[in-house]
């Protein structure tokens, strides 16, 4: 009902005859994605990066089409891989404050947090899970990637949330199976994220101000431009919440820069900048089964140099990285003393050189060559009362890893074509003993359908966490040093065939074999160590159907099955589905509604320890989320604005992603972006 009355007292401003309407939509152009993931044409997402300016595209008729709900769409990658796009659009359209919202609805994905605004910790506080993987803390096997370096806290070896703002993003590319050859090193599942840039020559700059429940507040403000063969891009944005339970606030800061110019026709360089700040409290459980953990703080800097070359017959690029992040965990309840006086504080950096070339030497085939080279360092302090300081000096590790990959492509897709492929990745770790991942694939199309198969073996190496264990918690000697890495085997086959431009429905079979997981044995016999014992399957299939009926409707639903052994495997729900639509109506209109399913499954993060069993479980749920837009114009300097009122939970489902945590019911916002 409140979201019903923000409303309409919006809409009586629109009506009032004091904004001057234009038809505006999302123009989405097919072209064929980036080289290592391109099979299949694929929406543009420059151009939908272009609508932060409003450019003239926005007057051509022939190009008004609305965008597809919740992902871009589903495409086969050279080595017979499924991947799945979302793009900037289906943010705005999901009204995503972060990056597991931006994914909530992404077939095989399952997320996890309990404050609006604000991830508290690396693990069930606020993360992804892809088809029953990402479940381990600490550690895990989905590796996110930014403009193809990796990000995430090289000590405890697995990605934060905060760290990684939803306001930079461009276009996502998700990988829901293990991908040695491209991502190497804890690649069981991947997200790779293109951060935004100018693509045409201009300049553009926006605002947007927002309010909702729980006293959240948004504001991002971004300029942009290109000038002959500079561009650049600029981002800062804050987020505030006081949740919807006491201690459940949170607050992002999030600044970026993109600076690129154009060497010569051949050759580009770029660098990227981004630094985040943020902090998120624990609320507890709501049944006071246990004291609120403290606050959990992040500060993150992050740098990528990239130089890019593009031929006729060859493109690849050079990226120099460094990332130093901070996490202040403070004021933890300590069981000793019964306070919340106990702090852990980390320090990590990650640095590196990465390679990649494409060499398209004859018809139809293609070489892709590459070398990583990737240093993870980081150090512990824990202050425990009554105890004393501990605290885990710094350690890095290195990783060295070429890889290579070769695909033919037979007959043309006028008709029938053909592609093989085959690759691997050689891993050379500092301290581990080195491994490789192969990987292969098979595409079988003719004209509208094609079919897809492939094989990978996944490799996750002990993380940092593993010797930090050994000095900060366990005692004796616990040889961490005898581990090795942990391996799944990955195969998909499936299909997809389009109807036109209308319609296209994808089906994929998947299968993962796990093995030598990481966990501690516990005495007797004396002391606990660390082993490669422990060992999963998982296995299901994956159905998604988007259509577009009229130019101004889209429609998507997709569902995931998924059967996983052990069975009380954490946040691996066997039945998931969501549904979208977007709807451009009275030329200036837009709604955007989404719904989900999640069958009821075990939470909280898989403990590192022999014979673990997971028993916190939580219900099933339904949630029902819509977005009303109203883009408009006014007559002074070309000044294009949109109003917007979103509802999260509409039908106030009283749910949960944390035990013990309840969600939020039925909330609201609104809100007004400008830009010119």
């Amino acid at each position: 009902m409140r979201v019903l009355v923000l409303l309409l007292s919006i809409c009586s401003v629109f009506f009032s005859g004091e904004i001057f309407p234009e038809y505006f939509c999302s123009n989405v152009h097919a072209e064929e994605m980036p080289l290592e993931v391109s099979t299949q044409e694929t929406k543009s997402n420059a151009s939908q990066q272009e609508k932060a300016g409003h450019n003239d595209t926005y007057g051509m008729e022939e190009v008004v089409v609305v965008a597809p709900p919740v992902i871009e769409g589903n495409q086969v990658n050279r080595l017979g891989s499924q991947v799945t796009v979302v793009t900037e659009q289906q943010i705005e359209d999901l009204n995503a404050q972060d990056l597991p919202s931006a994914l909530r609805m992404t077939p095989g994905v399952v997320i996890s947090h309990h404050n609006p605004i604000g991830s508290f910790g690396g693990g069930e506080g606020g993360t992804i899970f892809i088809r029953g993987m990402g479940i381990s803390r600490p550690g895990a096997e989905i590796q996110i990637l930014v403009d193809g370096v990796p990000k995430f806290v090289s000590v405890w070896t697995h990605p934060l949330m905060d760290v990684l703002s939803v306001d930079v993003i461009e276009e996502m590319q998700v990988y829901k199976g293990a991908q040695p050859v491209l991502f190497g090193n804890m690649a069981f599942g991947a997200v790779d994220i293109t951060t935004k840039r100018k693509h045409e020559e201009g300049y553009t700059t926006s605002v947007e101000g927002a309010g909702g429940s729980f006293n959240t507040w948004v504001e991002v403000a971004e300029h942009g431009g290109k000038v002959g063969p500079l561009d650049y891009y600029l981002i800062q944005s804050y987020r505030r919440s006081d949740g919807h339970r006491d201690n459940a606030d949170g607050e992002l800061q999030n600044y970026f820069g993109h600076f690129g110019y154009q060497l010569s026709n051949n050759w580009d360089a770029g660098i990227v900048f981004n630094r985040t700040d943020n902090w998120a409290d624990d609320p507890g459980p709501v049944d006071g089964s246990f004291p609120p953990d403290g606050r959990f703080e992040t500060n993150d800097y992050f740098t990528v140099g990239t130089l890019s070359n593009h031929y006729e017959r060859s493109e690849g690029y050079i990226k120099f990285y460094s990332e130093n992040g901070h996490i202040d965990w403070i004021n933890q309840y300590n069981e000793t003393t019964g306070k919340n006086d106990e702090d852990t504080i980390t320090d990590y950096d990650n640095y590196g050189l990465r390679g990649r070339q494409t060499l398209r030497l004859w018809e139809g085939g293609e070489i892709l060559l590459g070398m990583d080279l990737d240093f993870i360092s980081g150090k512990v302090d824990i202050s425990s009362p009554p105890n004393p300081e501990s605290h885990f000096d710094r350690t890095t590790f290195r990783l060295f890893s070429p890889y290579t990959a070769v695909s033919q492509m037979f007959g043309s897709k006028e008709g029938f074509y053909a592609i093989p492929s085959a690759g691997v990745r050689y891993i050379d770790h500092s301290q581990f003993a080195s491994e490789p991942g192969p990987q292969a694939g098979l595409i079988v199309g003719y004209k509208n359908t094609e079919l897809h198969a492939s094989c990978a073996r996944g490799i996750n190496y002990p993380g940092i966490f593993a010797k930090a264990n050994d000095a900060l918690f366990l005692p004796g000697n616990n040889r961490w040093d005898d581990l090795t890495a942990e391996l799944v085997d990955h195969y998909e086959a499936g299909m997809s065939h389009k109807v036109g431009n209308m319609a296209k429905m994808d089906l994929t079979f998947f299968y993962d074999d796990g093995k030598n997981r990481i966990v501690v044995a516990p005495p007797p016999p004396f002391p606990p160590t660390w082993s490669n014992v422990g060992s999963f399957t998982n296995e299901g299939v994956e159905a998604t159907f988007t259509v577009s009926p009229l130019r101004d409707l889209s429609f998507f639903a997709g569902a995931t099955y998924l059967n996983s052994d052990p069975d009380d495997l954490p946040y691996a729900p066997e039945w998931s589905a969501s549904f979208g639509a977007n709807y451009r109506f009275l030329k200036h209109f837009q709604a955007s509604i989404d719904a989900s399913y999640v069958d009821n499954y075990f939470v909280t993060s898989r403990a590192r320890k022999k014979d673990t069993v997971n028993l916190d479980k939580v219900d099933s749920y339904c949630l029902l989320n819509a977005k009303l837009t109203y883009d408009f114009t006014l007559p002074y300097r070309d000044l294009h604005g949109q109003f917007f009122v979103a509802g999260e939970n509409l039908t106030d489902t009283d749910y949960e992603q944390k035990k013990g945590y309840p969600m939020p019911g039925i909330s609201g916002m609104s809100g007004i972006k400008l830009w010119f």
